[in-house]
């Protein structure tokens, strides 16, 4: 099937200048509410009306089928700003970021299936996210066989199992299910499933410390009927990759700009009380403390470390091998700038009428998403030790 160039979204804005005017808007926008939404559980949906009213849906879709065709800079600004203002918004819309700006990147997806994906989203506002991880495998990238299986039938597939932290569940139009096929010698990959299929249904089991807005809640599947060509081309197990390695710096880079994005709306809370706090004893602000100051240059010290990793993984200027790194880091920065904001503070960096303490909360889940620290530091180690020996090898 050839697929032919669309018309971009009307409302879609160009990259550069038009971002600069639109994302403050949305940033404070988004931070109005979103301590009701935390304090509630309850998913944002307002703030996708509002992203998709600016065009930001489809950021980074390819330009043949429709969308804006942005770059990793791009994508990263917008992450930046809606993550200042709401977190669990900004993770949904990375998962979508990484889905559209890897569409043709992905071995297995009929033409058809990518402007559809697409189109929908331009629409009717449709996100889309992969399901993978189960209560008992836990996440794929360590490795194991789903026990979500998909049975070949004379009318397509049927789809039958559990996922669990599915980011954004009730607000997908698309998924993609990490399955093994019944055969013999299983496949496995993943299942394209639309929202609208019978058979599959949501249970709220989502109640976290931290980003409590993106009801990552269960999924099941119960002999869900899939079109044959929806199966995107499962593999044995241990087969190659279905997709770009690049998109493991896309990867890296949205994910952690997520948490960098807390820690610095926690620096910006930290400073505004440390201006606003004036104990009697002092009869000043705690701002004019040299300890204070101090303080608030280590915590801009850790952002701009991350700041820099960051733009410079956006501009191809860190290897696909060092992106597990560039997210390790800019978390572990991010992490470590809230805590010394939280130890200056006391009770009020954790009582529930601040913003702090949400903000630690969040910045703590950075930890959670792939690659976890020690998976990215071990596979540094061994890289670098397979070096040396290659060196000391060559002729």
């Amino acid at each position: 099937m050839t697929v032919h160039a669309r018309t971009p979204h009307p409302l879609t804005p160009a990259v550069g200048d038009d971002l600069d005017r639109t994302l403050p808007g949305l940033t404070a926008r988004f931070a109005a509410t979103a301590a009701a939404h935390d304090l509630d559980s309850s998913f944002p949906y307002e703030n996708f009306e509002a992203l998709k009213a600016a065009g930001l849906l489809t950021l980074t879709a390819p330009k043949d089928l429709g969308g804006q065709g942005a770059g990793l800079p791009e994508a990263l600004k917008v992450i930046r700003a809606v993550a200042k203002g709401e977190p669990a918004t900004a993770l949904v819309l990375t998962m979508q970021y990484l889905f559209h700006g890897a569409l043709h990147g992905r071995s297995g997806w009929p033409d058809h299936l990518k402007q559809r994906v697409v189109t929908d989203a331009i629409e009717t506002g449709a996100l889309i996210n992969a399901l993978r991880v189960e209560p008992d495998l836990g996440t794929p990238v360590r490795g194991g066989l789903p026990a979500t299986t998909a049975r070949k039938t004379a009318e397509g597939w049927r789809l039958s199992g559990r996922k669990i932290y599915s980011t954004g569940a009730p607000a997908l139009t698309w998924t993609v299910v990490w399955a093994a096929t019944d055969e013999e010698t299983p496949r496995v990959g993943g299942f394209l499933v639309h929202r609208a299929s019978p058979g599959w249904r949501i249970e709220e089991t989502w109640d976290h410390t931290g980003l409590r807005a993106s009801a990552s809640h269960d999924v099941i599947f119960e002999d869900v009927l899939i079109p044959e060509d929806h199966a995107l081309s499962p593999q044995p197990l241990g087969g190659p990759p279905q997709i770009d390695p690049r998109l493991a710096i896309w990867s890296s880079v949205l994910t952690a700009a997520i948490y960098d994005s807390v820690a610095h709306a926690a620096r910006d809370w930290f400073v505004q009380w440390a201006l606003d706090r004036k104990p009697t004893n002092l009869g000043a602000s705690l701002a004019t403390l040299p300890r204070f100051q101090e303080l608030v240059g280590a915590i801009d010290a850790l952002l701009l470390q991350n700041r820099a990793l960051l733009d410079a993984a956006a501009r191809g200027e860190i290897a696909v091998a060092e992106a597990g790194l560039v997210k390790h880091l800019v978390t572990e920065n991010a992490i470590a700038a809230v805590e010394k904001a939280i130890a200056a503070t006391g009770n009020p960096g954790l009582s529930r009428h601040n913003a702090l303490q949400r903000h630690y909360r969040d910045v703590l889940c950075g930890r959670i998403h792939t690659p976890q620290s020690d998976v990215a530091l071990s596979g540094a180690g061994k890289a670098a030790f397979a070096a040396h020996i290659a060196g000391q090898s060559a002729p």
